[in-house]
């Protein structure tokens, strides 16, 4: 099987993305209108700005798992991962290292974990669910050493103040999201390597006979994946103003689940960039109208769970009938 090939199969997946985004734009001004409906305090600027940076960090984990979901893989320690960042960037800051400098060697520890990844999938044979497991747990108990599991203040108010700010009435972490997308949507969908990726997780073997460096893919999606959330690990520490290793617990599972949401195969092959970041404001529209409307927050868990069996459920009848 060629690449040629491979793309001409990709090509009606891609309109069939489009028409699903579509709907999912629809599913969330839908919700817009009946939260608008229902409470008076949904459409106020502060629950609208509230709304904007709850959804922001879980898009642009999202949109760095969704890499790893196309190639057939998983990321499970994309949550640990923010958490670790932020407990990193918050020692180096407290140890006098000037800001840019200790962003980018934050960052740099996410693309050596996603490194990391890769090694041990490639070249031990790890699935990617063991792999990215230990590491959930094993970055927790880093960051609890680091910190003598306490957490770590930052006293930079520029860099604080940040998370809070607005620039044209917009939040700035949700002007972080559009800085994430629009390379992560350019890489994937107009790229040579976005088109390996979707090649690897529909047929790998096929895809290395067409000339795909297969490995070199693999490796590109996990230092994805884990820069993203090194990269969420600061936006986190700038909105708390702590580094804490405890932080962002759950999110690999929002994640997961706003990929998922969005249309992306937890089989492979099938995904899109702008899918996870409209399932990632889905479930924040969910989780924070849930809230104004004073449901259990357990409700919002056993919704996002069903949410996720019925599409992964649809996706499987998809598959079927594509065969």
């Amino acid at each position: 099987m060629s690449l040629d090939t491979t793309e001409t199969k990709v090509a009606p997946k891609r309109g069939m993305s489009i028409l699903f985004s579509l709907t999912l734009l629809g599913l969330l001004l839908f919700l817009w209108l009946l939260l608008a409906f229902s409470t008076n305090s949904f459409w106020t600027p502060n629950n609208i700005s509230n709304l904007l940076r709850q959804g922001a960090m879980t898009a642009i984990l999202a949109v760095g798992q969704t890499f790893v979901i196309i190639t057939a893989g998983i990321d499970l320690s994309v949550g640990a991962v923010v958490g670790f960042a932020s407990v990193i960037l918050a020692w180096l800051l407290a140890a006098g290292v000037p800001l840019w400098i200790a962003m980018g060697i934050t960052l740099l520890v996410g693309v050596a974990i996603g490194m990391f990844h890769a090694f041990g999938i490639v070249r031990m044979g790890l699935p990617p669910f063991i792999i990215t497991l230990a590491t959930l747990t094993s970055l927790r108990g880093i960051g609890l050493l680091i910190t003598n599991g306490s957490t770590i203040s930052i006293s930079n108010d520029a860099f604080t103040n940040f998370a809070r700010a607005d620039f044209l009435g917009v939040p700035s972490l949700f002007w972080m999201v559009i800085v994430v997308a629009i390379p992560a949507y350019i890489f994937l969908h107009l790229s040579r390597w976005g088109r390996y990726l979707f090649a690897v997780g529909s047929n790998r073997e096929a895809a290395r006979l067409s000339g795909v460096n297969v490995n070199r893919t693999i490796y590109l999606a996990y230092i994805l994946s884990s820069t993203c959330a090194a990269f969420v690990g600061i936006l986190l520490a700038s909105r708390i103003g702590i580094g804490n290793a405890t932080q962002a617990e759950g999110w690999e599972l929002q994640a997961i689940a706003s990929s998922v949401i969005g249309g992306t195969s937890l089989f492979g092959a099938v995904g899109s960039v702008q899918g996870p970041l409209l399932g990632a404001f889905i479930l924040a529209t969910i989780n924070n109208g849930a809230n104004l409307l004073n449901v259990n927050s357990f409700w919002q868990r056993i919704i996002t769970g069903a949410l996720i069996i019925l599409i992964v459920y649809f996706d499987q009848l998809r598959r079927r009938g594509s065969r």
